[in-house]
């Protein structure tokens, strides 16, 4: 492990970070909105992407942004970073505004995007660390060292010299981690940190956020990972069609999720699907040929739905819990699951 002391050497050539030490959340959100133009044929129109959105993070925090696909969690994060500008409402990082202090702001912050953005794949892992450590403004044998130190930090030390369009997906993200350490901010908003990491990188992944937890270092992370999230995340953030919808510490959200069971069985015909359907407490059904899989919303109805099935003579049957994908269709109330 590198200490805060090593990792955190002053900055040759890039100015102070001009933040306000009293500002008590690292980040604040207050009813952002963003549409985007869009075009289809002669008609013109607009796409809403974030509406209304309002979130605190705490400094020193490790905040998670749940939602699936297209819900709206990178943009939020491009506002943050400021390579977009709010249509309404403002943003704040370490009290600078996103918007009329953007230069700053970009001096603040450390930015993790997932895939291939941002990485010279005819370079080297040393090579392109270079290359951003010299945008920092470090010179010689402190780019040198800082270099060293961060990809000890990742585990990418005996794989420096390799070139990044030899590396698995993994270990390209963990480059990717490395190079939104060089400016050593004090906010890091990391979208979707862990894409294409192998379980053993997932790991070690949670291990860094936990030391950059402890250098009190503020972390801003989107997944569809509720595991991911529980794993490293201090509260979380729910996030759906560009609306919040909720914000709670892990453990109320991991006791919502543990709430939801999906059964999957063999062998139903579609009368009994249907009674399964009716059953309280069971939200969603999907049938196909003979395969049935049902979505309850708590225990109770999950034994209600193994006692029809096991009356009617089905033995093949199986449970297990929906993921957050699943879950927000529930949050929602887009049901989408209808019985054929």
């Amino acid at each position: 492990m590198v200490s805060t002391e090593e990792y955190g050497t002053a900055r040759r050539g890039a100015s102070e970070r001009p933040a306000d030490p009293a500002a008590a959340d690292a980040i604040v959100v207050e009813d952002v909105g963003r549409t985007f133009a869009v075009r289809r044929g002669r008609a013109a129109g607009e796409v809403t992407a974030l509406s209304g959105v309002s979130l605190r993070v705490a400094r020193g925090e490790v905040h998670g942004l749940l939602g699936p696909n297209g819900a709206g969690k990178t943009t939020l994060c491009r506002i943050l970073t400021t390579t977009l500008e709010p249509t309404t409402g403002s943003a704040r990082v370490l009290g600078l505004d996103v918007t009329r202090q953007s230069r700053a702001v970009r001096r603040s912050i450390g930015l993790v995007f997932g895939g291939d953005r941002g990485l010279y794949g005819r370079l080297s892992a040393r090579e392109n660390l270079w290359f951003w450590c010299a945008m920092y403004g470090l010179r010689r044998s402190a780019l040198r060292a800082r270099t060293e130190l961060l990809l000890d930090r990742v585990g990418l030390l005996d794989r420096a010299d390799a070139r990044v369009d030899t590396f698995s997906r993994g270990m390209k993200q963990r480059l990717h981690l490395a190079r939104g350490l060089v400016g050593d901010p004090r906010v890091l908003i990391l979208d979707e940190p862990t894409m294409g990491m192998d379980p053993v990188a997932a790991l070690d992944f949670r291990a860094l956020v936990a030391e950059l937890r402890a250098e009190g270092r503020t972390v801003l992370l989107t997944t569809h990972d509720m595991a991911e999230a529980a794993a490293v995340c201090d509260r979380v953030s729910l996030i759906d069609r560009g609306r919040l919808l909720m914000t709670e510490d892990t453990d109320a959200v991991g006791r919502l999720l543990s709430g939801y069971e999906r059964v999957v069985a063999h062998g139903v015909s579609a009368g009994l699907a249907r009674r399964v359907g009716a059953l309280t407490g069971v939200v969603a059904v999907r049938h196909e040929a003979d395969r049935l899989e049902a979505e309850t919303e708590r225990p109770s109805a999950t034994a209600r739905v193994l006692g029809v099935l096991a009356a009617a003579g089905v033995h093949q049957v199986s449970t297990a819990r929906p993921d957050l994908a699943e879950v927000y269709l529930h949050l929602v109330g887009r049901r989408g699951m209808g019985v054929t």
